[in-house]
């Protein structure tokens, strides 16, 4: 792939997208002279570098059929925040060259709806004992980072959002499928449950659900 940097006549502006009847559909502003765009869509969070893209990650896409479509369409098939990068291209001696233009007016994100977390606590106790065990069962339906998710202590009830009680922390990331933790031991009035560590950041992404 050939690379340079991009003037302002060449620049792509007003990038946007919606979800519409399950597609993701993507507009820009196309500059005068540009007549085609590539187009690189990545998971959110794991964009390269355009020096290390392949031809197989990007799509040729041009003005013809942007208007003939009324803009990208692509189905979200996908869970979760995508990214999507549009580079202006221009002809040069019968070979199109693609600038590399990574500022944010050509860039966009559509969230392809949360993954889901299921999440379960189940108690053990003994006779005569001051405590209990708990251990926690959670199913990812996409790899969920530890520092997502914590877990807090309550005495006498169940709390009710992260800081209703002691929170703790995870020491490993959760992969798909299920995962049973190791057993802990608490008092035997306490009261576990899990919640986000950061609930506006990461309920977009995921839905905690408790069974």
């Amino acid at each position: 792939m050939q690379w340079e940097e991009p003037s302002d006549p060449y620049r792509i502006t007003k990038a946007a997208c919606q979800l519409l009847d399950g597609e993701c559909l993507l507009t820009w502003q196309w500059p005068k002279d540009v007549e085609y765009v590539y187009i690189y869509s990545f998971p959110d969070g794991a964009e390269q570098a355009a020096e290390l893209l392949t031809s197989k990650q990007l799509k040729l896409f041009t003005r013809e059929e942007y208007k003939a479509k009324s803009g990208y369409r692509e189905r979200v098939d996908y869970i979760g925040l995508r990214g999507y990068r549009i580079f202006p291209c221009r002809r040069s001696e019968g070979k199109l060259l693609l600038l590399k233009q990574m500022d944010d007016s050509n860039l966009v994100r559509m969230n392809g709806g949360r993954a889901k977390i299921r999440c379960s606590v189940k108690y053990g106790s003994k006779l005569f004992s001051k405590y209990k065990s708990a251990r926690i069962e959670l199913f990812c339906e996409i790899a969920v980072p530890q520092d997502a998710l914590c877990y807090v202590k309550k005495e006498g009830a169940n709390p009710t959002h992260k800081d209703d009680g002691i929170a703790y922390p995870f020491m490993d990331d959760f992969p798909v499928g299920r995962s049973e933790l190791p057993q802990v031991e608490i008092g035997k009035n306490d009261y576990i449950k899990v919640f986000f560590t950061d609930s506006k950041r990461y309920s977009e992404q995921y839905a905690l659900i408790y069974e």
